[in-house]
């Protein structure tokens, strides 16, 4: 039977990096109340006009700033065996920053607090340009799962004869940026932050003939 002329192995193995990451993802927002939903959202973007202008002081560019959140929600006063009263508005708007040089992190995070941000939501570091350690992690993968091919046909008594597939899966995904801090009201006097390490990670599937 043809399907059984050649010995054939089917193998896994993945290859990992670890690299210092060079860029950040903050989610940053303003919250106000007021009376009426017009004085809420005056206020709201007057707000958020400085904390922009706070990012852009920093050197954060206009398209590393991007509007995630905008909302305009009642507030109700609840009493006993009465129907709910509007009590006023809550005006919200976060936006999404990308910094691209991380030695400015804390600093910037200092200002748009100062600026008027009362809610940083997460921060979440990357790689601008992942490609080269995903070529690391992709290296590694093939070499361990040669060894391992490698090591299975020395067992068997064979030896390896050659590739005849390969897949990979894996690589690196942008973090979303996770709830790292929370409404804050008044100016920290630093910002401390630990960028860490990011793990860029590759996973191989191949089959080798004996």
């Amino acid at each position: 039977c043809a399907a059984f002329q050649a010995t054939t192995i089917n193998l896994s193995a993945f290859g990992e990096v670890r690299v210092k990451p060079d860029m950040a993802t903050i989610n940053i927002g303003v919250t106000t109340e007021a009376p009426t939903a017009a004085e809420a959202s005056r206020q709201n973007a007057s707000h958020m006009n400085e904390v922009t202008a706070a990012l852009r002081k920093q050197g954060v560019e206009a398209a590393n700033i991007q509007t995630t959140g905008l909302n305009l929600h009642p507030q109700y006063s609840y009493e006993k065996n009465e129907a709910p009263r509007v009590r006023g508005y809550q005006a919200q708007n976060q936006v999404t920053v990308r910094v691209m040089d991380l030695e400015k992190l804390g600093r910037i995070v200092d200002a748009v607090v100062a600026s008027g941000s009362n809610q940083i939501h997460g921060i979440a570091f990357g790689l601008a340009k992942p490609a080269e350690a995903e070529n690391r992690a992709r290296v590694a993968a093939v070499e361990a799962l040669r060894a391992k091919a490698e090591l299975y046909a020395k067992a068997t008594g064979h030896r390896v004869s050659r590739l005849v597939n390969l897949s990979e899966s894996g690589g690196y995904a942008p973090p979303m940026p996770q709830r790292a801090y929370m409404a804050m009201e008044a100016k920290m006097d630093s910002t401390p932050v630990s960028a860490g390490e990011l793990q860029v990670r590759i996973d191989v599937n191949g089959m080798y003939e004996l």
